[in-house]
């Protein structure tokens, strides 16, 4: 099956640009369809691509091969009962993007039998330049794995993990990420500016340099470490600074902050199941 028939459940930023991707990488808007209970999220969409919208989730549900949950974790339950049947009836593999939401809960709420994809994109899917983890349960077909992987490799890259615990880690790392470069970035603009730059000058600065180390990072064919040695001169200032943050314990400190964000997705994942 070249396009299958995908419905979206929840119409937000989210849903709109995997809509988006999925549009300008070949999938037709008609085989794609999306219900919210909001009127103006659905104009919204139909602003990106003209695919046919629902108030109701069972009947977007009805006939369709892919189902996203695109809607808030406090939601799932009431969402998965509500179009379970459906669901059912037409086979389709179930994609959740909500955070905290175990396959196991789905499967009780979806019924046993379905097959489920869980996965954890990350905000800059928003551009089209996200990190996905993804996981199966045992019920899903090659076919739906391929599936699930044009759908999410739309708005990025994507990866497989071998157990569903891993997308604690996944969480922590490309999830919550971004949060952590911002706040470097943050910092990076207050020194400059403590040292005397205008903060528009500082800002322009310190986001093109994480434009540009992340470019080099991606394009070239040698790792960190390499690209952080032809970078760092001995005894001068990039060696001043890196000294500095290893003795203050940044790798420490990332560990750490990574850990305890993990240990929240966990926590999460109790509280909601």
């Amino acid at each position: 099956m070249e396009h299958p028939q995908i419905t979206f459940i929840g119409a937000g930023n989210m849903a709109s640009s995997i809509i988006g991707g999925l549009v300008e990488s070949g999938q037709p808007a008609d085989r794609i369809h999306a219900a919210d209970p909001f009127p103006q999220s659905l104009e919204r969409l139909r602003e990106i691509a003209p695919v046919n919208t629902y108030d109701d989730n069972t009947a977007a549900v009805t006939g369709a091969d892919v189902v996203i949950l695109a809607v808030k974790p406090q939601v799932m339950a009431d969402v998965c009962t509500g179009i379970a049947e459906a669901a059912q009836a037409s086979g389709a593999l179930v994609i959740s993007i909500a955070a905290g939401i175990t396959i196991a809960s789905m499967r009780r709420w979806l019924g046993e039998r379905t097959a489920i994809v869980r996965c954890m994109p990350n905000t800059p899917a928003l551009l089209g330049c996200g990190a996905t983890g993804l996981y199966a349960n045992e019920q899903v077909s090659q076919q739906q794995r391929d599936f699930a992987d044009t759908i999410l490799g739309a708005v990025g890259i994507v990866r497989w993990v071998e157990r569903e615990a891993d997308l604690d880690a996944v969480t922590a790392l490309s999830g919550s990420g971004p949060a952590y470069f911002f706040l470097f970035m943050e910092s990076m603009i207050d020194a400059g500016v403590a040292q005397g730059l205008d903060r528009d000058t500082a800002t322009e600065l310190a986001l093109q340099t994480g434009l540009g180390a992340a470019r080099m990072a991606l394009e070239n064919d040698v790792d960190l470490v390499e690209l952080r040695r032809r970078v760092t001169s001995p005894g001068g200032t990039t060696q001043a600074a890196v000294e500095s943050f290893e003795a203050r314990g940044l790798r420490q400190q990332v560990t750490d902050a990574m850990a305890a964000a993990a240990a929240r997705a966990e926590t999460m994942a109790k509280e909601m199941g």
